[in-house]
């Protein structure tokens, strides 16, 4: 079970992890993580943000995950890739998780389930889609259709669903996702009106996910989530019920029309906990995030980190907590990793 440590003195860097390429894929961004067991080849499986293409593969058997351990990252497979838009592809996937069981696959009626991030065409407009396979190695098949689609006028999600996670909850027969929500009119989130907010849905097997509103909002402090909010990695907690390691940053985005205007520097990571029997609601902040940009040590600032801290994901295994996310400048990201022993 994961307690939730606040401050960075609890982890010790182990360095880049998984390097940006010089040229051809995985050349852009190599990061967004979600790492899960996989019983048939005995190791750890990662699936990645590994662009271009945008999505990849990749597996460790080093119980640790360690630096060092992981084979060269390969693109995921999908049997009909043309359900994905229409000129566009699809990005940031990430594996359904059983909710009570960190880092280990949901199984739901005998298959495997993976969210992916799809975008459409030049402008590249968000949508989340799902797949499934029969092992975590694929090939994965897409369902047709949305299983979480942008949201009205006015709504928080009416410009991009992004950043998708999904756990699935056996006494409940029940999914539940959470996602980033990008705004394109004024939201009232204090001091941040186009802050991006973590939303969540639920689903049922056979039936559509239905949008169940705003985990977490930014804007209702502590600072360092003022600006807005990311991903959501979901864990049982021990102090508390439910505890998620998620991204945020102190910078209110605009709606100036680049990418970085939407998610502007720093983004940072960090903890958050809710006491709800079902972890819909209830989210509450940490004090301070696990690091802030000034507190990068000079060697890791040679080693290429800097800018920004994406996308933290954490491995549970025996006798060590690994800490995955992403750094540097906004689309030139690579992975590394920290390392809490105990």
């Amino acid at each position: 079970m994961t307690q939730m440590p606040n401050l960075n003195s609890d982890w010790t860097r182990t360095g880049l992890l998984l390097r940006r390429s010089p040229s051809g894929d995985g050349c852009d961004v190599v990061g967004d993580p979600c790492v899960v067991w996989d019983p048939h080849v005995s190791a750890w499986r990662m699936v990645l943000f590994f662009d271009p293409p945008g999505h990849a593969q990749c597996v460790s058997d080093d119980p640790t995950g360690a630096p060092g351990s992981w084979s060269r990252p390969e693109p995921l497979t999908f049997t009909n890739p043309q359900v994905l838009p229409a000129g566009g592809g699809t990005h940031k996937p990430f594996i359904v998780m059983d909710a009570h069981r960190p880092n280990q696959a949901a199984v739901v009626d005998g298959l495997v389930w993976l969210l992916t991030v799809s975008f459409i065409g030049p402008s590249r407009h968000k949508r989340i889609q799902r797949a499934w396979a029969t092992t975590l190695a694929g090939p994965w098949t897409l369902e047709p259709g949305d299983l979480i689609a942008s949201g009205g006028p006015g709504e928080f999600d009416e410009n991009h669903v992004d950043a998708v996670s999904g756990y699935w909850f056996e006494d409940r027969r029940q999914f539940l996702y959470f996602y980033m929500g990008y705004p394109l009119s004024p939201q009232p989130w204090r001091g941040t009106p186009f802050g991006n907010a973590i939303g969540v849905a639920t689903q049922r097997p056979g039936e559509p996910a239905v949008k169940a509103g705003v985990a977490l909002a930014p804007g209702s402090g502590p600072s360092w989530v003022d600006g807005y909010l990311g991903g959501l990695q979901l864990l049982p907690g021990i102090e508390h019920r439910w505890v998620a390691v998620i991204n945020g940053s102190p910078t209110p985005p605009d709606r100036s029309g680049s990418l970085t205007s939407e998610e502007p520097a720093p983004s940072l990571g960090g903890m958050a906990y809710t006491d709800a029997e079902f972890p819909a609601s209830g989210w509450v902040v940490a004090d301070r995030p696990f690091e802030t940009i000034d507190e990068i040590p000079a060697a890791a600032l040679a080693a290429g980190e800097g800018v920004n801290l994406w996308r933290h994901h954490l491995l549970v295994a025996p006798g060590v907590e690994r800490l995955f996310y992403n750094s540097g400048a906004y689309g030139h990201e690579q992975l590394y990793s920290k390392q809490r022993v105990g």
